[in-house]
C-alpha cells in the first residue's frame, strides 16, 4: 500500500482522487464551485460585518443569523480550498492526521448549521407567541448559552468519528474516492470491522437532524396555529413574512442533505459514483452561497442595513 506504515497499517497519507472517471474535466467542473465559492465568501462575511456594525440589527433573530453565516463560511472553507487545488493543481494528497481534522470540521459545522437552524426557529417561535417578552426572553447571556450548547453538541457528538478512524487498520489502499476526506469514505479504506462506525453515523445522524427537525416542526406548528388566530390579514402576512427567510434556508439545508443521505445508503449500486461526489459536494456549498442571497432578498432589514452601510462607507471616501 502506497504510505502505509506497515506495523501499524495507518498510511501516512491519502490520495484525494477528486470525481474518478471525470479527471479530464476537473477544470471546467471547477469552475462553477468557484463562482459558488467565492459569492459564499463575499456574502457570508458581507452578512457577519453588516450586523456586526449596524446597530438596528443588534436583536436575537440576526445575532443567529450571523452565526450561521460564520458556520455557513467555516464550512464550505474547510473542504473548497483544497478541493481547487485537487483540480487545479492535482495537488491530491493529504496527511492522514490532515485528513481526519478535515472530516472532524466538515460533520461539526454540519452538525452546527443544524444546530443554528433550529435556534432560529426558536427565535421566531418566541417572537411570535411572546412578542412583548421577546427581547426579556432571548437575551444576549441565553443567546450565547444556547449558542454554545449547541457548539458543544456538535463537538462532542463529531470527536468519536476521528476515534473510531484513527484506530482501523488500512489495508486496502489510501486511495480516498471524493474530492474531501468524509467519514464513511475513509472507512471504507479499512479491512478492520466498520460495523461500529455506520452504526454511529446513523445515531449521529438521527439525534442531530432528527431532534432538531422534531424542534423546527414542534415550532413551526405552534407558529401557526398562532398566526391563525391573528384576528388582522395584515397582521397574519406580516408574521409569516418574518418566517419566509428562515423556511427557505431550512429547505436548502436539509433537502440536499437528506438527499445525499439516501442515495448513498440506498442508492449505492443504482446512482453512478460521480453523482454522488456532486451531490456531497453541492450539499455542502449550496447552504453558504444561498443563504445570504435569500435572506439579503427576503429581509427588508438587512436591505436597508446594506444601502445605509453602502453610503456611509460612500459619504466617508469622498471626505
Amino acid at each position: 500500500m502506497h504510505g502505509a506504515n506497515s506495523s501499524s497499517l495507518t498510511p501516512r497519507y491519502f490520495i484525494l482522487n477528486g470525481i474518478p472517471g471525470l479527471e479530464a474535466t476537473h477544470m471546467w467542473i471547477s469552475l462553477p464551485f468557484t463562482v459558488m465559492y467565492i459569492i459564499a465568501v463575499v456574502g457570508n462575511c458581507g452578512l457577519i460585518y453588516l450586523i456586526s456594525h449596524e446597530e438596528t440589527l443588534h436583536r436575537p433573530m440576526y445575532y443567529f443569523l450571523a452565526l450561521l453565516s460564520l458556520t455557513d463560511f467555516s464550512g464550505c472553507t474547510s473542504f473548497v480550498p483544497n478541493m481547487l487545488c485537487i483540480f487545479w493543481f492535482s495537488l491530491k494528497e493529504i496527511d492522514f492526521n490532515a485528513c481526519l481534522v478535515q472530516m472532524f470540521f466538515i460533520h461539526m459545522l454540519t452538525a452546527m448549521e443544524s444546530g443554528v437552524l433550529m435556534l432560529m426557529a426558536l427565535d421566531r417561535y418566541v417572537a411570535i407567541c411572546y412578542p412583548l417578552r421577546y427581547e426579556t426572553i432571548l437575551t444576549n447571556t441565553v443567546i450565547i448559552k444556547i449558542s454554545l450548547a449547541t457548539f458543544n453538541r456538535s463537538v462532542s457528538l463529531t470527536i468519536p468519528f476521528t476515534f473510531l478512524l484513527k484506530h482501523l487498520p488500512y489495508c486496502r489502499g489510501n486511495l480516498v474516492h471524493h474530492t474531501y476526506c468524509d467519514h464513511m469514505s475513509v472507512a471504507k479504506l479499512s479491512c478492520g470491522n466498520i460495523k461500529i462506525n455506520v452504526i454511529y453515523g446513523l445515531i449521529a445522524v438521527i439525534f442531530i437532524a432528527g431532534f432538531d427537525m422534531f424542534c423546527i416542526s414542534m415550532s413551526y406548528t405552534t407558529i401557526i396555529r398562532a398566526v391563525v388566530n391573528l384576528s388582522s390579514a395584515d397582521a397574519r402576512q406580516n408574521a409569516f413574512s418574518t418566517c419566509t427567510s428562515h423556511i427557505c434556508a431550512i429547505v436548502i439545508t436539509y433537502v440536499p442533505a437528506f438527499f445525499n443521505f439516501f442515495t448513498r445508503r440506498f442508492g449505492e449500486r443504482t446512482i453512478p459514483h460521480h453523482v454522488h461526489i456532486f451531490i456531497a459536494n453541492l450539499y455542502l456549498l449550496l447552504p453558504p452561497t444561498l443563504n445570504p442571497i435569500v435572506y439579503g432578498v427576503k429581509t427588508k432589514q438587512i436591505r436597508e442595513g446594506m444601502i445605509r452601510l453602502f453610503f456611509k462607507e460612500k459619504s466617508i471616501l469622498n471626505i
